[in-house]
């Protein structure tokens, strides 16, 4: 994967992200994913992700999702991933465009990491319910795709699948 330049001189991957190397670049849904929840109409969803690095020690990310049929925004998400150097610990640190922070941690094994909420922000004007939990799984798959299930728990649901997709890379 090619780095990142800083004025015209290339930017190293620093050390430590070497494991998750595996996840940068350009992402594009290769079908559109599924979105399900009891509390929602199903829906079916586009998304492209962008992971890069500026040389730190942290891999900068933004999810963007769309309406399958009608190509309308819907959710965002933008951050950072660390790991916790010597360790196979990982952490998202994350803001979304519905007003929630939240910070996801698990533990990456080969190409899979498995996440899930350490702590929960939201602005003080959230709509009901307010969610609770989430679990992610991000993996890259033996075909070389890329495939993200999420699930989340609110105020009045228990923790239940809410989005799984699959992307391929686009640069």
């Amino acid at each position: 994967m090619a780095s990142p330049t800083n004025g015209s001189v290339a930017v190293e991957l620093n050390p430590i992200l070497k494991p998750l190397n595996w996840l940068l670049g350009t992402w594009e849904s290769d079908e559109p994913g599924e979105g399900t929840y009891p509390s929602i109409k199903p829906f079916r969803y586009t998304e492209k992700l962008y992971f890069s690095h500026v040389g730190q020690p942290v891999i900068n990310f933004m999810f963007n999702a769309f309406h399958a049929e009608s190509n309308k925004p819907l959710h965002r998400e933008c951050g950072f991933i660390r790991i916790q150097p010597g360790t196979n610990r990982v952490a998202f640190i994350i803001a979304q465009n519905s007003g929630l922070v939240e910070i996801e941690e698990g533990e990456l094994t080969g190409n899979q990491l498995k996440l899930h909420t350490q702590s929960l922000g939201r602005i003080s004007f959230a709509k009901d319910p307010y969610v609770q939990q989430i679990n992610r799984v991000l993996q890259l798959r033996s075909d070389g795709k890329l495939e993200q299930t999420v699930s989340m728990a609110t105020d009045n649901q228990p923790l239940t699948q809410h989005l799984h997709i699959t992307y391929r890379r686009s640069s």
